[in-house]
């Protein structure tokens, strides 16, 4: 009996709850109404929901034919919720059970699904009450940047600053009325001033010089060029206490002015590419300046090097983020300035830097993001910029822009790991199936394991159909071939299982016998003895045959 079932077996036993459910689904069962229970689970902390078994004590299993393509499923769930959510089917003798795993919500965050916010209650979903919505909402971090300065005053503030948010609001909203407002009216409508005065996030953007060293001294951006990592004195520092909307350019171009172009030319293929993404660069800018913690003493450094730049700031990463989630889950520490930024364009409201940030390393075939150093003290990404095979910006340019118009990040990390021979990590499987419907990729049986290899045309777009063949390995009828030729040369003493072990290493004993049971239905080889003491050898059994 497989663990799977015997799980399945003791959770029969168990009765609903918050954090199980029984569905007996039989036929089919609604993707929607599928979402809205792990939401529900979600939401009560994580649980299981169980489709092809009777709801009512003592549950039966019935078997469901529900979501037949559960690589789909996976894919579908992770597109609609914001979790990491496992399907698993379980094959029992009484019918097909798919068992789907929900894990908690991240804290401080509420799920919902088209606006609506459920809970179990007995047997229903229902809304979540307002007392426990605000009961998960005070779970966060307090919203430091929303926190009224009362000693700041209007002078405090830099009017260019001002204006160049004024500025990219309007240009983004695509709103003229936004020009004229008052600077009071201008801040209020950006949530970044109330009647009690300007917040923590209002000095942090736009303030002087001087205000921030009296008022909020942390606030600061500091840059470092190094020539390399030994210590002592960089070679260019300069500190930024200031508002953000004063140095934000000027940031971008003390990078830009030691950022060398790398050239690659294959064939008709040219490219340029910076060693410093500015997007990449920007986002990560932004991440440090919104998400670092404003109540802990240090600044936000940035440390440039020939062919890799550090950002690292104060406070580790916001509650209920984790380096396994960091790329869909959403917690924003100083949510004032993660509004204002998405205002005026800097970044997206739905979260989505950090996929961003992931996706120009992978199309500029540079290292992923590293975040080695980071710890509960402090965040710290390492961008690495040197491009590391010029080989896959020919592999994506085969793909084609429009094609990969349509990828997701965790589509591109899935072509990042296959094509590096890294093993995917299994929950980038569940993104396979549209990569193999495109003829990107394909799977691959070795024997043990199954596995994902490029297709045969980027192999041979590349000018590498032999390391197609080495990957793809031998197909089922070359097996039995060479088999068949070891047992020919060594007809006379005949031939053992351990050899068969050499010849196809990757192959479990099981697997060898379905090829030679195959081999002996052809008429080609026969077997005198049994298990391992058993020798083979070449034609059919005749009667009466003695070695």
């Amino acid at each position: 009996m497989t663990t799977l079932i015997k799980e399945l077996l003791s959770l029969l036993k168990d009765r609903e709850n918050e954090h199980l459910e029984f569905k007996q689904a039989t036929e089919s069962f609604s993707f929607d109404e599928l979402v809205e229970y792990c939401i529900a689970l979600a939401n009560e902390r994580g649980g299981k929901i169980i489709l092809g078994v009777t709801d009512k004590m003592p549950r039966k299993i019935v078997g469901t034919k529900a979501f037949e393509n559960i690589e789909r499923l996976k894919g579908d769930l992770i597109q609609r919720l914001p979790l990491r959510i496992e399907v698993e089917e379980i094959l029992h003798p009484d019918g097909r059970v798919l068992a789907i795993t929900v894990p908690s919500r991240p804290i401080g965050m509420a799920m919902h699904y088209r606006g609506k916010y459920l809970m179990r209650a007995g047997e229903r979903l229902v809304p979540m009450s307002a007392d426990m919505l605000k009961a998960i909402f005070n779970e966060g971090e307090p919203d430091y940047s929303a926190e009224v300065c009362l000693k700041a005053k209007p002078e405090d503030l830099d009017q260019q600053a001002i204006a160049d948010f004024r500025f990219r609001w309007a240009k983004k909203s695509n709103n003229d009325s936004i020009k004229s407002l008052k600077v009071e009216q201008l801040l209020a409508d950006a949530e970044l001033q109330t009647k009690e005065g300007v917040t923590n996030a209002t000095l942090i953007l736009f303030g002087k010089r001087e205000a921030l060293g009296r008022l909020l001294s942390q606030a600061e951006v500091i840059f470092e060029y190094r020539n390399d990592e030994t210590t002592g004195p960089p070679q260019y520092r300069k500190e930024f206490r200031q508002g953000f909307f004063s140095f934000y350019d000027e940031l971008w171009q003390l990078i830009n002015q030691r950022n060398d172009q790398q050239h690659f030319q294959s064939g008709l293929f040219v490219w340029d590419i910076p060693t410093f993404n500015e997007n990449a660069i920007r986002e990560s800018i932004l991440n440090a300046i919104s998400h670092r913690d404003y109540r802990m003493a240090g600044s936000v450094f940035i440390r440039q090097y020939p062919h890799f730049i550090e950002i690292s700031s104060p406070g580790g990463l916001p509650k209920g983020i984790t380096l396994e989630n960091i790329l869909w889950a959403q917690s924003p520490r100083n949510r004032r300035l993660a509004e204002a930024f998405a205002r005026c364009g800097l970044v997206e409201r739905s979260g989505q830097g950090m996929n961003r940030i992931f996706e120009s390393c992978i199309k500029e075939s540079k290292p992923r993001p590293d975040f080695t150093h980071t710890d509960d003290f402090h965040f710290c990404i390492k961008l690495g910029g040197q491009v590391q095979d010029q080989r896959f910006l020919r592999f994506l340019e085969g793909i084609g822009h429009k094609t990969m118009a349509t990828f997701t990040t965790y589509d591109f990390l899935l072509i990042d790991h296959i094509f590096r021979e890294e093993q995917p990590p299994n929950p980038l499987h569940n993104y396979a199936n549209k990569l193999l419907e495109y003829g990107i990729i394909e799977k691959v049986n070795d024997g043990r394991r199954k596995h994902y290899i490029l297709a045969h045309k980027f192999y041979k777009y590349l000018g590498q159909q032999g390391i197609y063949t080495r990957k793809k390995g031998l197909d089922r009828e070359t097996k039995k071939l060479l088999l068949l030729s070891h047992i020919r040369k060594n007809q006379k003493e005949g031939s053992r299982m351990k050899e068969f072990m050499q010849i196809l290493p990757n192959h479990s004993v099981s697997q060898i016998q379905v090829l030679l049971r195959e081999l002996v239905h052809d008429e080609k080889v026969h077997v005198h003895g049994k298990t391992n003491a058993g020798r083979w050898y070449p034609g059919p059994l005749l009667q009466n045959c003695v070695h």
